[in-house]
């Protein structure tokens, strides 16, 4: 046998007798109990590299209600590392991390309500996890996710607390919205087999009024494509849904009190109050607006007596004569209707681009108008005066029906004798407008204003005059709500006065895109606008990161 063979033959009895020493070993461990080779792997802090995972994607941990005798029986425990924010649209505002496998929504799983008043969210989000909603209980199983409220009244009403340890969900808030926004939080965490990560998620928004606003006056949008839309917004936490149904193109609302203005495509009654259903169940409030006393031109139509017309005999497109007492009859008439249909706070007055005041010389042009503003206001009223009454006029109504008015902003109007009532909120669009006023001046007066900065947040189909469609990446990295005219943000100690945004879709040129194009092109820049009105601080993630987030989400 050479020398090589002996070296090994001498190595391997070596191992051999190493081996049995170990296997004795062993089995003196196992009989006493200990199972020191565990807690050593463990480094003796209950983590261990091989055990170790991401929340998404983990199992449930086992319920601690076991039965006595599985219990008794030793076992090694599964442990985690602290688990990582989730990343939703928009996101969360805080995250408290914690170990262990997280949680997702089980078949046989419950929600459980502790308040009758979140029936509609627990069925709601049940049915969206494909658990089963077991109402009111008191005791807690495994899997279950309970909606409470939390009866927190100085909190922000939209805030919310969603708590996930043992295997269990916990979202509560001191109202239903804020619990809604929490189940909205949990689908998306747990959406196409994601697991919510163990820990305690503290979420609110950082502005009052996220909206969305769609014009169906110029064009005609089918009842199941702007359900669609609730649907997509309810998801993404806005609360608010615009709806500007009159203008010079069409009247898309079924009326009783004027059925004569109504456009041949519209919107019946019954399928408006199926949209607001919807909308309540979503925890949005829809805002209507009929435009005046400019965008009236399908109400003119109609009623071609009421509109303006100049000195010379010609008629003004889309402006009704505000000389005339049928003319805020047949306006107020409506929102009378209409106020009856919608429900809710808000209620946009229009009050933007009436033409009697593009003239170089509005009283000359105009001498009814000119007329009637003597007449009521004294003899150094103005037209800009007539028209200021106006607009606190259909204010008067709509507030009758406690309703807090708002007005775009270039019906607002410098250096006259009659002021805009307090209260109508500032809708600022645009500073382009004649004797635009910036939006300090309205900040400066004390009032109360939503952005719908048109340079960001204007989708205008057709792209006519200077508009170009608007992209998400632009949103999000340049926009925040104190945005909101051109790109420079105004002063920080204004910021409690800016009570949002919306995102505005104008179809101006109707034709330009179908339905299908138009929720396709605006899908990124709501994502965008609604990350930027819950937390207007930079965003965590990248343009590309919260593009492929928005992709994986669907």
């Amino acid at each position: 046998m050479s020398q090589h063979r002996r070296r090994t033959s001498a190595k391997q009895e070596k191992q051999r007798q190493v081996l049995v020493v170990a296997m004795a070993v062993a089995l003196v461990v196992v009989a006493a109990g200990v199972s020191l080779g565990l807690w050593a792997a463990s480094g003796g802090d209950g983590s261990t590299g091989s055990e170790a995972g991401s929340s998404r994607g983990a199992t449930a941990a086992a319920p601690p209600d076991q039965a006595p005798e599985a219990a008794q029986t030793p076992s090694p425990t599964r442990s985690y590392p602290l688990s990582e924010a989730p990343r939703t649209i928009p996101a969360v505002r805080d995250h408290e991390p914690a170990r262990g496998p997280g949680w997702q929504p089980g078949k046989g799983n419950r929600v459980v309500v502790d308040d009758p008043a979140l029936a509609d969210e627990g069925r709601l989000v049940a049915g969206e996890l494909g658990m089963a909603y077991a109402g009111e209980k008191n005791d807690r199983r495994a899997g279950d996710l309970r909606l409470a409220l939390n009866g927190d009244e100085g909190a922000n009403p939209e805030s919310y607390v969603m708590t996930v340890r043992d295997g269990r969900v916990e979202i509560n808030g001191p109202s239903d919205a804020g619990v809604f926004y929490g189940t909205r939080t949990l689908k998306q965490e747990t959406h196409d087999g994601g697991t919510a990560p163990e820990g305690v998620v503290k979420d609110e928004p950082a502005k009052p009024q996220r909206g969305f606003m769609l014009d169906i006056a110029r064009k005609n949008f089918t009842a199941g494509w702007i359900e669609d839309r609730v649907r997509e917004l309810g998801d993404l936490k806005f609360n608010q849904l615009g709806l500007h149904f009159s203008d010079d193109q069409g009247f898309r609302i079924e009326s009783s009190s004027h059925p004569e203005i109504v456009s041949q495509q519209h919107l019946t009654k019954a399928q408006v109050r199926k949209i607001i259903d919807l909308a309540r169940s979503r925890h949005i409030t829809i805002v209507p607006e009929i435009d005046s006393p400019g965008h009236l031109g399908a109400v003119l139509d109609a009623h071609p007596d009421l509109q303006l017309r100049t000195v010379q005999g010609s008629a003004v497109q889309g402006a009704i004569d505000i000389s005339k007492a049928e003319s805020a009859e047949i306006v107020d008439d409506l929102l009378n209707e209409y106020a009856d249909l919608f429900p809710g706070g808000p209620w946009h007055l229009g009050g933007d681009e009436y033409q009697a005041l593009t003239r170089s010389n509005p009283e000359a042009s105009f001498p009814q108008l000119a007329a009637a503003a003597r007449e009521r206001y004294g003899s150094d009223a103005t037209v800009a005066d007539l028209t200021t009454g106006w607009l606190n006029d259909r204010a008067d109504t709509v507030r009758g029906h406690q309703r807090v008015p708002r007005a775009w902003n270039d019906g607002f109007f410098r250096g006259t004798s009659v002021q805009a009532a307090k209260d109508i909120q500032v809708a600022y669009w645009t500073g382009k407008e004649i004797g635009a006023r910036a939006p300090l001046e309205y900040l400066e007066a004390g009032r109360k204003v939503i952005n719908y900065n048109d340079e960001f947040l204007y989708y205008v189909l057709g792209e006519p005059q200077t508009f170009v469609y608007p992209t998400g990446q632009r949103i999000y990295e340049q926009w925040t709500p104190r945005v909101l005219r051109g790109t420079a943000a105004v002063p920080a100690r204004y910021d409690g006065q800016i009570l949002g945004g919306s995102f505005a879709v104008w179809c101006d040129l109707a034709d330009s895109q179908t339905e299908d194009q138009v929720a396709a092109g605006i899908r990124m820049p709501l994502r965008a606008t609604v990350q930027k009105l819950w937390d207007p601080d930079r965003p965590e993630l990248s343009w590309a990161e919260f593009r492929a987030l928005a992709n994986r989400l669907g």
